[in-house]
């Protein structure tokens, strides 16, 4: 028990956790879990330790696991509040480090990770061939190779598909697997993540354009007496970052590349508020002139969605007031900061810290525009 109405669960073991025994949970001093948009979410446990403590040789003997062929040590995190349980964080182990107590008091043992996508990075599978095989389908088949880890697939169709002939060239993988995935995101302007849940020893190995739509989080409050849930929260905004992308298409012909500027009008990512980025340069993305017409489009749309977010704000929040863990990669609602930056944004990165008697997060949101598109926020 971290806190007043929330048990915390630790399960750790090679592909498949187990709970882990008494000794390790009363050591435990500090959970710390990053999830953000753009990169692999990470943690990190601090344990209490002595220099008899049964820990060091419990990590030393499970850290043995350096090698691309020896299973992966899989820490899994699962946070009950209100008797509804909600894994925190799924992952594997990267790195252990051990301080030594001094003058009568205890040393530290850090246990730090990545979640599963470090899994996916260890061996190099270059040359693997995939004739005739469409992106999706590619995606598709790596995945399948970390099933052990819970892994479900959940892939969109790419908007502008570009299949090509085995006869011309067939597609061979260059990397490891989450490298050749990433690239493949990076070539039709999509993002592949992996995230825990919906259930705990589950994983969703989400690979799509980046969707800033669906139902938003419980409403952020400020100053709003009694109904306040936050801490602190500030915003900014940039005038100077919105981008129209300007993608070449060269003609097969002729060899002369077209320019075609490309809008953000990106249905998956509609604007949230009603005063939007104003336009204040112009990128000109010359190495999609070496691209079909379908891939240079998708890098245009990928590009003219990220630069749009002129509207950035960070906060912080304590759960057991706000009623339940923030999620990054969703929508959350604000009230009461002013008619300019109340309403809906986009949770881009959450980091949870659990210590004894207290969970608390900090978070960053952005958004395409100013004042709000809905006249009354969720709550």
């Amino acid at each position: 028990m971290f806190a007043k109405g929330i048990q915390l669960s630790l399960l750790i073991g090679p592909i498949v956790p187990i709970p882990v025994p008494r000794v390790v949970t009363d050591a435990l001093e500090s959970v710390e879990v990053r999830t953000a948009t753009g990169s692999a979410s990470g943690f990190q446990l601090k344990f209490s330790i002595t220099a008899r403590s049964e820990l060091n040789t419990i990590f030393l003997l499970a850290g043995v696991n350096s090698t691309p062929f020896t299973p992966a040590l899989r820490v899994l995190l699962v946070v009950t509040l209100n008797g509804q349980p909600q894994p925190l964080f799924d992952g594997v182990m990267t790195n252990v480090q051990v301080q030594p107590g001094s003058q009568g008091q205890p040393g530290s043992l850090v246990v730090t990770g990545e979640d599963v996508t470090k899994a996916m990075d260890k061996q190099d599978w270059s040359g693997l061939p995939f004739p005739a095989v469409p992106v999706e389908g590619r995606v598709a088949l790596l995945c399948a190779k970390y099933a052990p880890f819970g892994l479900i697939p959940m892939i969109i169709p790419v908007l502008f598909p570009d299949v090509q002939i085995p006869i011309d060239k067939i597609p061979a993988q260059q990397g490891t697997d989450l490298a050749y995935i990433q690239e493949l995101a990076r070539q039709v302007g999509y993002v592949f993540y992996v995230e825990p849940g919906p259930t705990p020893g589950t994983n969703i190995a989400y690979f799509g354009p980046e969707l800033k739509i669906g139902v938003p989080q419980p409403a952020l409050n400020v100053d709003m007496d009694a109904l306040t849930n936050v801490e602190s929260l500030s915003f900014t905004f940039d005038p100077d970052k919105g981008v129209l992308p300007v993608v070449f298409i060269q003609n097969q012909l002729t060899r002369v590349p077209v320019p075609i500027p490309i809008p953000n009008l990106n249905p998956l990512q509609p604007p949230l508020g009603a005063l939007p980025t104003p336009l204040a340069n112009i990128k000109f993305m010359k190495d999609t002139a070496k691209m079909s017409p379908m891939r240079a489009i998708s890098a245009g749309l990928a590009e003219a969605a990220k630069s749009q977010d002129a509207v950035s704000g960070s906060g912080t929040l304590d759960v057991l007031r706000y009623g339940r863990p923030l999620k990054a990669r969703a929508l959350v609602g604000v009230r009461g900061v002013g008619i300019a930056y109340d309403g809906l944004y986009y949770v881009s990165s959450v980091t949870s810290n659990l210590r004894r008697g207290e969970f608390k997060q900090s978070f960053e949101l952005t958004r395409n525009g100013l004042v709000s598109i809905t006249p009354k926020v969720p709550v």
